[in-house]
């Protein structure tokens, strides 16, 4: 994997923390640009990227991202940011949310929680932070959105847009399979979408819901 990370402190933490949990570093960016380049030599399974970077530190990082997965549409790509940046990030994702995530940096103090975010979207899994899902669902409602969901349905949406199985959901809800499906059931049914079987496409469904209301 290459970690692109313009804060040299930051970028060594990250690292280090990556390869004591047993993943391999191939290279290591504190531009855009040079992130790409790193990544056209190395062919990472992921890439750890920096929403922010130089010059302008506003969208260079997804943009990189975007050019990332048309040259290699292989490679996961794992997106940091220091906030909740709801806007080109989930459009982002929208497009192709197979093998993407999207973390908060504060989440990195946890390494339990980072590396199983790397690994997930390694293996194609979309990983989406909980605090950017819980903001996307936070704003004001049109009808027809989340407001027409129970508090439970709303957990079980929260769960299956940061990209949970239906047994991940009901493992941690503590409730069974069965009613598990139900909720997921009407949670489609009630926001009007299609449920698919591809867990990635269902992050999608929500993430493009959530984002267009």
């Amino acid at each position: 994997m290459i970690v692109a990370e313009d804060s040299v402190l930051l970028r060594e933490g990250l690292v280090r923390l990556l390869q004591e949990a047993g993943f391999t570093v191939a290279g290591q960016a504190g531009t855009a640009e040079e992130a790409l380049s790193r990544a056209a030599r190395c062919r990472p399974d992921v890439a750890l990227m920096d929403i922010r970077m130089p010059p302008t530190h506003t969208d260079e990082g997804v943009r990189a991202a975007l050019a990332l997965r048309e040259s290699l549409p292989d490679t996961g790509v794992l997106l940091l940011s220091q906030y909740v940046e709801t806007g080109n990030a989930v459009r982002v994702m929208a497009r192709e949310p197979r093998g993407f995530g999207y973390l908060l940096k504060n989440r990195v103090a946890d390494i339990g929680e980072l590396t199983d975010a790397v690994k997930r979207v390694g293996a194609g899994e979309t990983v989406v932070d909980p605090e950017v899902v819980a903001r996307l669902m936070g704003r004001p409602r049109v009808a027809g959105g989340p407001d027409v969901l129970t508090p439970r349905e709303r957990e079980v949406l929260a769960l299956m847009a940061e990209g949970r199985s239906n047994e991940a959901i009901s493992e941690r809800l503590y409730i069974s399979a069965k009613t598990t499906e139900t909720h997921v059931r009407n949670v489609f049914t009630k926001l009007g979408l299609e449920p698919c079987p591809e867990d990635h496409r269902r992050v999608l469904a929500v993430l493009a819901h959530l984002q267009a209301s």
